[in-house]
């Protein structure tokens, strides 16, 4: 269950397998557009520094702010990972969200699925991250964020509810280090791994709790 724009997309079995690079390409054209905008507007609008929260919570002295970032932005993920698993095994409302979502996974590569981690972490991050956080708070970067990733089907809102839990420990993160480096690193091992995780993995048909 891993973020992002890309699992709005349904699966259609007409669809040829160029067609889906060029899907693949046109993805992360566009959250390469994003990560521009974002980077520009977090530059001009957000304390000039794209990759620096201008006000985080805790001061981290000399160049320490990136790798603490990034070291706490692993061990996120890690626990983000590790909860959609027992979630998925676990309880009905994650395994239909697995269901739902896995189609669209099945129709990349591993080496399109990691594409896609890397350039939906750098686009989401940059804009909602480093541009929004700063602007507006915490708080409403991530409820925008959660908003726009919904999907049709019954698992719209449990999708957009998992985006923002997720998104909201993103920027804690950003603004607690004071570097975006963390929640892009998580962000992309997030995406990646349970793009993965969605692509090769079937639930089994026992009964999951609510």
């Amino acid at each position: 269950m891993g973020s992002k724009v890309v699992f709005a997309l349904r699966s259609d079995p007409a669809r040829t397998r160029d067609g889906d690079r060029r899907l693949v390409r046109l993805i992360a054209l566009a959250y390469g557009a994003l990560a521009i905008c974002g980077g520009t507007l977090a530059y001009f609008f957000a304390g000039g520094q794209p990759l620096a929260h201008p006000r985080p919570w805790f001061h981290v002295p000399g160049y320490g702010a990136a790798p603490l970032s990034a070291a706490c932005g692993v061990a996120l993920a890690f626990g983000i990972v590790l909860f959609t698993r027992v979630s998925v095994a676990r309880y009905r409302w994650a395994k239909r969200l697995h269901l739902e979502l896995s189609p669209t996974a099945r129709r990349f590569d591993q080496s399109e699925i990691w594409l896609l981690a890397l350039m939906s972490s750098l686009g989401e991050e940059l804009f909602f991250r480093s541009f929004l956080t700063p602007v507006v708070g915490v708080f409403a970067s991530t409820l925008l964020f959660g908003l726009l990733h919904q999907v049709r089907g019954p698992s719209r809102w449990v999708w957009a509810a998992w985006a923002f839990v997720v998104g909201l420990s993103f920027a804690a993160l950003f603004a607690a280090t004071g570097s975006v480096v963390g929640p892009i690193v998580a962000h992309a091992l997030v995406n990646g791994t349970n793009l993965g995780f969605l692509k090769s993995y079937e639930p089994s048909d026992e009964p999951a709790r609510a």
